[in-house]
């Protein structure tokens, strides 16, 4: 198998992974670097999901990068501008020519002789090969893009009508005069019901087991708009993105303090949207208190919308069995579909799958902590990016990749090849990864890493905590431990090393 050689690997072509390789550009610009893709296309979730729709549930004033303007007027935004907004980053800083499509990352170990690592690479035909590297990134997410969670409902061979999961949506999809029932009650589906009602169904009912969070969103921000005409692009933007960051932080730690009365607010500005008489207390009262789960947010109140025009209702009841024509409910109910769509959430997958090996130990993620929200316990070398789930996910990775780049300089430095985190207390309190209460993070969380009780070994949900952490704290830590190389290397063996951009 051939081989090459880079300072960083990064895994994913995403948000996250362009953002880490204009950090590296930028802020350690004699590092060399790659980027990996497992997909034959770059922009990671973006060019995946192609559902009627698709859009952010976070204003791209915080979900896009810090060192980009977001330019389009709409703040929520669709996926296909979204995907534009990335390639388009790529394209201005000279990224696209460190990306390598059809490269999945299968595995990496780590050899601490070398102070380096060694993936493990399929390509998209058939072959193999390897690439070393001294620092891994996974830019992946966490969840699997080859396959969304569906639930083993009761009678699904029986139903004679066409079934699709949103992360696989067929491009020849025609519903115009169909009867659709969308399955879920998260952001997909509350995207899915409105788009479809909108663009020729003849009903779209969103059957959900439980009720969520609902709250109608302004697509436009007015405030963002106006800036953008009275100042320059870059302090328009800046002022808004703070802005927008402190909305965040409000909502959340109001619900977080008064949960009652967020639930009061949110309920009363349903009721605002839907007709005299609407049953809210049954369809958007949901069992758990605000921002236990992701808010979901809709623009413009497209939602609330489609349902008092009659192009879209809510059911809220459990499924008995599917039947030949639609799904026969608990209640006795039946609903008549011709499509059925499981928007029933997403598969996790950590590190996109990549199995980790650590001088020929194989890393039992359950068994590691995270550090920083940024490494693992006892991994040398090695950085992930999981943004917020109660804020935008970017400015989370945009904080990691700072500080990536600041512990690089840092090893320069002082003349360090390995960083590895390590607890002082091996009796530490430890949790899920996630502290989310949601179905499809719930599934999983067996499978991933877990988080201290205390910094540096909590994964923080607080922007403002971690601008203290990443950004302007110390990258030296007594549980970051810091060493050189033990073995030599041959030079005559040595892999092409790749030139930074």
């Amino acid at each position: 198998m051939s081989s090459e050689h880079v300072d960083v690997l990064i895994v994913g072509a995403g948000v996250s992974g362009i953002g880490c390789a204009y950090h590296l550009q930028t802020e350690a610009p004699s590092k060399s670097y790659m980027i990996l893709e497992a997909r034959e296309a770059t922009g990671g979730t973006w060019d995946l999901f192609t559902y009627p729709g698709i859009r952010s549930d976070s204003d791209l004033h915080t979900f896009g990068y810090a060192f980009k303007p977001w330019r389009d007027e709409k703040s929520i935004a669709d996926g296909p501008a979204i995907l534009e907004y990335i390639r388009e980053t790529a394209r201005e800083n000279g990224i696209e020519q460190h990306i390598r499509t059809g490269h999945r990352v299968t595995g990496a170990s780590w050899s601490t002789a070398d102070a380096r690592w060694t993936a493990q690479v399929a390509l998209a035909d058939g072959t193999e090969k390897t690439i070393t590297c001294d620092w891994l990134f996974v830019a992946g997410g966490y969840y699997r893009y080859d396959q969304g969670f569906m639930p083993d409902f009761p009678g699904l061979s029986d139903f004679q009508g066409t079934i699709i999961h949103p992360q696989h949506w067929p491009e020849d999809l025609d519903y115009e005069g169909k009867n659709v029932v969308v399955i879920g009650s998260g952001a997909t589906a509350m995207t899915i019901v409105p788009a479809m009602a909108k663009e020729g169904a003849a009903h779209v009912t969103m059957l959900q087991r439980s009720p969520s969070y609902v709250a109608s969103v302004p697509q436009r921000d007015p405030i963002a708009n106006w800036l953008r005409g009275k100042l320059p692009e870059a302090r328009a933007y800046a002022i808004t993105r703070r802005k927008n960051i402190a909305q965040q932080r409000i909502v959340y730690s109001l619900a977080q303090r008064h949960p009652k009365l967020v639930r009061r607010l949110l309920t009363a500005g349903v009721k605002k949207q839907l007709p005299e008489g609407y049953d809210v207390a049954t369809h958007f009262n949901p069992r758990y208190n605000p921002w236990d789960q992701r808010l979901c947010a809709v623009p413009d109140g497209d939602l609330f919308k489609a349902i008092k025009k009659g192009g879209a209702s809510i059911v809220t009841d459990t499924i008995e069995r599917f039947t030949a024509d639609g799904i026969q409910l608990s209640s006795g109910e039946h609903l008549p579909a011709d499509i059925i769509i499981s928007a029933t959430g997403l598969n996790l997958l950590a590190f996109g799958g990549v199995q980790l090996t650590v001088d020929d130990t194989p890393v039992r993620l359950n068994d590691h902590l995270v550090y920083k929200g940024m490494m693992l316990s006892d991994v040398p070398n090695f950085a992930f990016a999981i943004g917020y789930t109660n804020s935008s996910w970017t400015l989370k990775v945009d904080l990691v990749c700072e500080h990536l780049t600041r512990m690089l300089g840092y090893m320069d430095r002082f003349g360090h090849d390995i960083a590895a985190p390590h607890a002082l207390d091996p009796n530490m309190e430890t949790r899920p990864l996630l502290d989310f209460a949601a179905g499809y993070v719930q599934r999983s969380l067996q499978e991933f890493p877990r988080q201290g009780v205390r910094q540096p070994w909590s994964m923080a949900m607080s922007y403002a905590a971690d601008i203290k952490t990443l950004r302007n704290g110390p990258v030296n830590d007594p549980e970051l431990r810091f060493s050189a190389a033990t073995g030599k290397r041959d030079p005559d063996t040595e892999p092409e090393r790749a030139v930074a951009a």
